[in-house]
Parts: C-alpha cells; structure tokens; sequence
C-alpha cells in the first residue's frame, strides 16, 4: 500500500483549508475553496477549467471528465477531440475494455499517447463480466493488453468494472479466484496508481466493498448520480431500489472516498425532458440547456472528483468545456427546483435505460436502446400511456405514438417485435431492466389494447 495515501481524508483536508465540517449547503456556497481555482494550463488555452484535489495524491482532476464509450470509430476525429478536451484543461479519460468491443483503448491510445504523459490521467476497467474472464489468467491477460492498447506502462484510475451483480458474481469475478489480490498488488507496486470500483445494481455489493475498506482501502469509487437519481432510484429488476444515489454519495463522503460521477445526463434523458418541465428551468435561465443544469448539479458537490461525459461530437464537447470553465455552482434555490422537477419526473411511467448499449448486440437484431428511447420520448410528450380506448382522443395519440415510432426506427428488422425472449440481454443490463417485458409493453402499445 502507497505510505500516506489516504491519511488526508475529506474531514483533513477540509480542516487545513479551515472549513470545518458544516453542511454541504454551507460548502457550496463557499465555492472558490470547495472548487480548485482555475489553472492556467495549455498552450495559447484560455483555460479556465474546474479542477478538483485527488486526496492522496493531490493530483488535479478537471471536473469535466471525457467518457468514451462511443467514439467516433475514426483516429483523426478522436484526436481531434482529445486535442480540443487536452488544450482545455480536460485531463481525466475513462474507458474499458469492452466499450466498442475493444477498439475504445485503442482510439484513446493512440490518440492520449501523442501528448506528454503528465497531461493526461487515464482510467480503465476490469470488464470480466464474461463468465469464461473469471479465470485469473484470462483477467490479468485483459489487464495486460489494456495497458498496451492505452501505450502505458502504469494506469492512474483503475476499476473493477460494474459491481452489483450480487455476491457470487463478486466473488467469482473478483475475490475468490485472486483477482483483487493481484490488482492491490499492481497497486503497491505503482503500477495502478489508484484502484477503485464503479458500481451498478445489488447494493448489497456496494456495502461490502466499503465495510471492507479498512482491507482495501478504496482510492475512489464510480456511481451513478443525478438530480433524478438523487432521491428516485431507478426501477431495478421490477422494483424500486433502496440504492438511490444520495445513500450512495453521503456513505462514501462519510469515508472520505472521492465519486466519480457516470450517467449525469441520465442517458440523455433530461435532452428529452417534457417540455413543461424544461420550461421551468428556461424560466430561469433561458441560455442554459438542460444539460448544463444537470452538469451544474452534479459538480456541486464538494466530494465529486470528476463527472464523466460521453462527448464523440466536437458541439457537445465545447459547450460541457464552458459549462466547467468555470462550474458556477447551483444556488439553495436552484437546487429547489431541480428537486421539485425529479418529483415531476418520477411520477412518469419511462424506462430506467440510460442508452449505455451494454444490451447489443441483440442475437435478433432488436434496437434495444433505440426502442426504448423513443417509447421514453413518447412518455415525456405524453402520447403515452394511452387512455381507454373509449376515449375521445385515444385513436389521435394511438396514431402519434406509431407514426414517430416508425420515424425513429425505419427499420422494422429492429423493432421490438423481433424479440424472442431469448434472455441474453438481462444479465448485461446494469440497470437490471427487465429487457423482454419491457420491449413487449412497447409492441402491445402497437398493437392497441387488448379487448
């Protein structure tokens, strides 16, 4: 274990910038300490880049941090966007081995290795979700080939990928066939410079993992977390989870264990708001997109390391470097109304699926994401839930919700009525959405109630 790696907990730090230990409110209001001033950093930048204090190393993370599930499959678009995101301050980038079956490492290699080292912190995982991974060989050969797909001798943020599966899969994947004794070992010896866990699902898993911290001695740990999340967990295997993301949060602040924040857009889900609820927020600002709310929201929390963001166009790129050069944090009375805008939001009957394509390929060749993102618009545009079909606009909405359905998805090869209910896609789902049901709501909403 690295000496003094984690002696400044959060409850040190913030005693020797002289804060005390008041209430998060209380933090965010003192944003110019809570939040690194900005660093001059890039050549000819103007960069005014949030940054945030790893606490053992004390290394300067950007709040804005580059997700790359899905990039543009093209070197020279992916090095344009890594030189726009380097140039201004962006300096966290996170993939995984299994992220565009393998090809993200070696875009974000390439494209991270023609910059000095120093510049950039790269985070990967260990994505042995494949039950044939589990043998120690195969996991430590994914973590081989990762660093030379990255073109890295060491890997500064390293996570088991997607806990929450329950405690067999934990087990297997992780603590009975030696795999995590390996990684802390990789750890001590500065190979990972930080090892942590991103976490889906059973919370039961979660809680372990941080009741065994004084073994393990997590570096940091990756949630989801958003202003919909915060109090309204998602629907997780047909119920409602006790996981909601501020249970999350506050047990890992409590540790002094810093978040990194996935799914701050919830999937892209608050682009697609109903337009009541936008318009309540444009009400206040009208220049800001939902999205910059949302981002606002998010790194206003004093132990959020960094908030991942997919960015594989260079508009949406530049418009989360502004909202982060500086984070101007929410206000009580902004925080109010995202909150009063979740309560809105939870009462309407979407899909918990955040577009992460975990799911696909479909061995049939259902859209699943693509299903279930239109049937989510719908539902915010309430065209659905249909009414009774005795009422007076029920053939009118009818009409809409398959008129759009068909607009989004021509290709009926990839409508929900492919589906055979084959199964593979559950165990993929880190929402743990129930996949085939779910898709048959959708093609009985086709189809019209039945008689």
């Amino acid at each position: 274990m690295k000496e003094n790696q984690h002696d400044m907990n959060r409850r040190e730090f913030l005693r020797r910038l002289g804060l005390g230990m008041g209430s998060a409110v209380a933090l965010m209001a003192m944003e110019p300490l809570n939040v690194l001033a900005q660093k001059e950093k890039g050549k000819g930048a103007d960069n005014r880049m949030t940054y945030r204090v790893q606490h053992g190393s004390g290394e300067q993370i950007s709040l804005l941090g580059f997700g790359m599930m899905r990039l543009p499959n093209n070197q020279e678009q992916v090095n344009e966007l890594v030189d726009y995101a380097i140039e201004h301050g962006v300096n966290y980038f996170d993939t995984a081995p299994m992220y565009m079956g393998g090809q993200s490492e070696v875009l974000m290699g390439n494209a991270l290795s023609r910059h000095p080292r120093e510049k950039y912190f790269v985070a990967t995982k260990m994505s042995n979700q494949n039950r044939r991974t589990w043998a120690f060989e195969e996991s430590k050969s994914m973590y081989e080939r990762s660093m030379e797909k990255l073109k890295v001798d060491y890997i500064d943020y390293y996570l088991l990928h997607s806990i929450g599966g329950g405690m067999d899969s934990l087990k297997g994947r992780f603590l009975d066939n030696g795999v995590l004794d390996f990684l802390l070992k990789e750890r001590e010896a500065g190979r990972i410079k930080h090892l942590g866990f991103s976490y889906h699902g059973d919370v039961r898993d979660f809680d372990w993992l941080l009741d065994h911290n004084d073994e393990y001695h997590w570096d940091f740990v990756q949630i989801q977390m958003n202003f919909l999340d915060w109090r309204h967990a998602s629907m997780r295997g047909g119920r409602r989870s006790d996981a909601d993301a501020e249970y999350l949060y506050d047990k890992l602040d409590k540790l002094g264990i810093q978040c990194v924040i996935m799914e701050p857009l919830r999937g892209g889900a608050f682009g697609r708001m109903a337009q009541e609820l936008t318009d309540q927020l444009k009400a206040v600002r009208p220049d800001d997109s939902t999205a910059r709310w949302a981002f606002r929201w998010v790194g206003s929390y004093p132990n959020v390391l960094t908030t991942l963001s997919g960015m594989n166009r260079m508009d949406h790129l530049e418009e989360n470097v502004k909202t982060f050069s500086p984070l101007e944090a929410c206000t009580e009375a902004e925080n109010k109304l995202l909150a009063d805008i979740a309560d809105q939001m939870s009462g309407f009957p979407t899909i918990p699926c955040t577009t992460c394509e975990y799911c696909m390929p479909c061995p049939y060749g259902v859209d699943i994401p693509g299903n279930f993102a239109y049937y989510n618009e719908a539902v915010n545009n309430h065209i659905l839930p249909l009414p009774d079909k005795s009422a007076a606009d029920y053939a009118d909405r009818k009409q809409a919700f398959t008129d759009g359905f068909k607009k989004a998805l021509p290709d009926q090869q990839k409508w929900a009525y492919q589906c055979q209910d084959c199964e593979v896609c559950l165990s993929k789902c880190p929402q743990q959405i129930r996949i085939p049901n779910q898709l048959a709501r959708i093609v009985e909403t086709l189809r019209g109630p039945r008689k």
